[in-house]
């Protein structure tokens, strides 16, 4: 039963995230911590963390990682199957049609529709994993990680892998 509710839990995700990981990421959290309850949200914000430091798709990085903890190696197979099981048959099934029409305005039109729901949910992402930051490290110290972050990325133009490991060492330092 654990395979099939792991495959339904990565699955769904990869069917209706369009754009890749970064609009599964609400939707993987929603399966993965508020419906079956795997993770905590703090476990997942931080797993996060860690794929994004990694190279490659984060949804496969999540799928494998979870699957594994879940339901072990054969876990880790069925997520990461089920990850990339709608990109894959969608474009057996579409790749003519979408070659025919990747120029038409109202396709364009279509996707730029698109991008600001996938704002507003990485934007209430962002607000969970902030109260989960704040309930467990306090407002100063979220707010110091939040500052020095944005500036290390925006001003100094810091990787952000390395902002993450910073990250992460300052809180198993300060706060751990």
């Amino acid at each position: 039963m654990i395979y099939i509710e792991l495959f339904i839990a990565f699955f769904i995700p990869g069917i209706v995230g369009y754009g890749g990981g970064p609009p599964s990421i609400p939707l993987i959290q929603a399966e993965v911590v508020d419906r079956y309850g795997w993770m905590t949200i703090g476990e997942f914000g931080e797993l996060l963390a860690i794929a994004n430091a990694l190279p490659g798709p984060i949804a496969t990085k999540m799928a494998g990682h979870i699957g594994y903890e879940v339901g072990g190696v054969l876990g880790s197979f069925v997520a990461l199957f089920a990850t990339v099981a709608p990109s894959l048959i969608a474009m057996l099934l579409l790749v003519g049609l979408l070659y025919k029409f990747k120029n038409s305005p109202r396709v364009k039109k279509m996707t730029s529709l698109i991008r600001p729901a996938i704002a507003i949910l990485l934007g209430v992402l962002a607000i969970q994993f902030f109260k989960t930051s704040w309930a467990g490290a306090g407002l100063t110290q979220t707010l110091l990680i939040a500052v020095v972050s944005l500036l290390l990325l925006e001003k100094v133009k810091v990787h952000p892998a390395l902002v993450i490991i910073g990250a992460l060492v300052y809180g198993a330092a300060f706060l751990g």
